[in-house]
């Protein structure tokens, strides 16, 4: 079976997607919209698709699956119009920045029967991967607390931390799914402290640069996540699980995987500096692992539900800030 897709949004994501297509066994690139002629006419002249609307991939009969790339504040009209013909979507995350507009969302896409992957790359990153496995195979036993460490290089653009909606929704949202991924257990309580101790300008535009999570599970077991939009030595992505019997872990990645030893001691190459360069291996992944549930009727690695308990746990650290108290994720999903 050959899947034939649609891109929506010709942007910088949209770009690393029509890639991964075309780079999979029983996958075409059919067509791709975005309102800027000459991005999509760079996807059309590397991949030789055909420029259409959204409109006319929405009615399209040679379109299988879309892939949305498009603003956030679109992905939950667009997934609910492809979900009600019958077409399968990939949709970067998230769904929406509302949590009654992303339950409202779901409701359509289990009344339709349509199939909806959300974008959380991080599950696909070879190394992420290896762990999870490790863990799966009971390498370390009882898992009982997990340490996940994500810093960005710099600040976002001002004009993007306004529309992002704040660090909680946007950056630590992929580790709140990490968390439960690794735990494989659902988070009961929330405990959250933010900061701006990057710029002030973070705290101007009503955002924070700096957090700490802490949350358990029923069983007892905790996640402690650490957050902050400005690393000096790079793009910080490690994660550590520690259990009865052990523990595993999964390091940054280097420029390049050399240690130079010398009078002056040993060094490496810097860190990388981009999430793009970080998970290229990961969003090409994911790509492939929807394409292969596609043929092989399997289900979604990263479901809608994944993308609102996500949203869930960043609304619970907001509430936990607000009110300096440990929250529960039921006092959310009330």
């Amino acid at each position: 079976m050959t899947v034939k897709f649609g891109v929506l949004g010709a942007g910088r994501i949209g770009q690393v997607h029509a890639k991964a297509i075309a780079s999979v066994p029983g996958a075409r690139l059919q067509a791709v919209a975005d309102p800027v002629a000459a991005a999509a006419q760079s996807l059309r002249d590397a991949y030789g698709c055909e420029i259409r609307t959204i409109e006319e991939i929405l009615k399209a009969d040679d379109i299988d699956a879309v892939i949305i790339c498009t603003p956030t504040d679109t992905h939950a009209d667009l997934i609910e119009d492809f979900c009600r013909v019958g077409k399968a979507v990939f949709c970067e995350k998230p769904i929406d920045l509302s949590l009654p507009r992303v339950q409202a969302c779901l409701k359509v896409v289990e009344e339709t029967e349509g199939t909806l992957m959300l974008g959380f790359n991080r599950r696909f990153d070879p190394d992420f991967r290896a762990l999870k496995t490790a863990v799966s195979d009971g390498r370390v036993g009882k898992v009982e607390q997990v340490t996940i460490t994500s810093r960005d290089p710099g600040l976002p653009p001002a004009e993007y931390i306004k529309r992002s909606g704040g660090m909680f929704r946007d950056m630590t949202v992929h580790d709140f799914d990490i968390a439960r991924w690794l735990l494989d257990e659902e988070i009961e309580t929330v405990q959250a402290a933010a900061s701006v101790q990057v710029d002030p300008e973070v705290g101007e535009l009503g955002d924070v640069d700096t957090a700490t999570v802490l949350m358990t599970t029923a069983s007892g077991a905790q996640c402690t996540i650490q957050n902050s939009r400005r690393a000096a030595y790079g793009y910080d992505q490690r994660i550590e699980v520690f259990g009865s019997d052990g523990m595993v872990q999964a390091d940054n990645l280097h420029e390049a995987k050399i240690t130079v030893a010398g009078k002056g001691g040993y060094t490496q190459p810097p860190l990388q500096d981009f999430f793009m360069t970080r998970y290229t291996a990961a969003y090409a992944n994911e790509i492939a692992e929807f394409i292969s549930a596609l043929q092989n009727n399997d289900p979604m690695p990263a479901t809608g539900h994944d993308g609102m308990m996500a949203l869930v746990l960043a609304e619970a650290a907001l509430k936990s800030i607000d009110e300096a108290r440990v929250v529960r994720v039921s006092e959310i999903l009330t």
